[in-house]
């Protein structure tokens, strides 16, 4: 038996948020949550295990990245997501928008290696990378190369901006997925790697958890020095 609610309760959940996911789509989210609980008993991936919450906490919250920050992906978007861990938002977002193309960025390979296998089970398209977000950034084939970049509470704002807006180009935008986190101190990085932030986005779950977007354009290429080793960056946040 599907771990999932219904697909009704499912429907009813979603349309709550004007949030509209195909039965087909649905079908797939099952197989994914199964897989993933299963994964999950050999390879530590989350620490939600529930259905009500997987669906709540994991496939709305991705699904709601899209609904509010629609306006940000052209069509056929570029979308790196940073940080993907056990694919989300990256799979979720791939499910709803197929003509997306997603690369999920993990430096774990355990989890690259469950995004790759889940892949298998959805036949769906998206590209697992293995890589340290500082490293990659550095080169040509991902600097500057994406349309949007994704990050769901990977690590505090100032860090996370140095990790992500490198990947942005040019009127491209870098959208954060956190809790109650506050974007000031972070502000003055977000200028520095050529961001402006657009728009803040406050929000709740059905069980009452607060969340938090913070949408951010790409005004201008981020100076070549960033982001910094991750010793520096750890070290001192810009």
């Amino acid at each position: 038996m599907p771990i999932l609610p219904d697909f009704e309760s499912a429907q009813n959940l979603f349309q709550q948020y004007q949030i509209d996911v195909p039965r087909g789509t649905f079908q797939k989210l099952e197989i994914y949550a199964d897989f993933l609980v299963e994964y999950n008993q050999h390879v530590n991936l989350t620490a939600i295990t529930d259905g009500q919450e997987i669906l709540r906490k994991h496939f709305l919250d991705s699904f709601l990245l899209y609904h509010f920050g629609e306006q940000c992906f052209p069509a056929s978007a570029k979308v790196l997501d940073i940080g993907s861990g056990a694919g989300f938002p990256g799979v979720p977002l791939a499910l709803l928008k197929p003509d997306f193309q997603i690369t999920l960025l993990d430096s774990l390979n355990k989890r690259i290696t469950f995004l790759e296998l889940l892949r298998e089970k959805l036949q769906c398209h998206y590209m697992p990378v293995h890589g340290r977000a500082e490293e990659l950034a550095k080169t040509h084939d991902y600097r500057e190369n994406f349309d949007v970049v994704t990050a769901r509470a990977v690590a505090a704002l100032p860090m996370l901006a140095e990790f992500s807006l490198p990947y942005v180009k040019h009127g491209g935008f870098w959208i954060a997925m956190k809790g109650k986190e506050d974007i000031s101190p972070a502000l003055s990085a977000v200028k520095l790697l050529g961001g402006k932030l657009e728009q803040t986005i406050s929000y709740q779950l059905p069980d009452g958890d607060e969340r938090t977007i913070y949408i951010i354009k790409k005004i201008s290429p981020t100076p070549t020095k960033y982001p910094r080793k991750f010793a520096q960056i750890k070290q001192k946040q810009l």
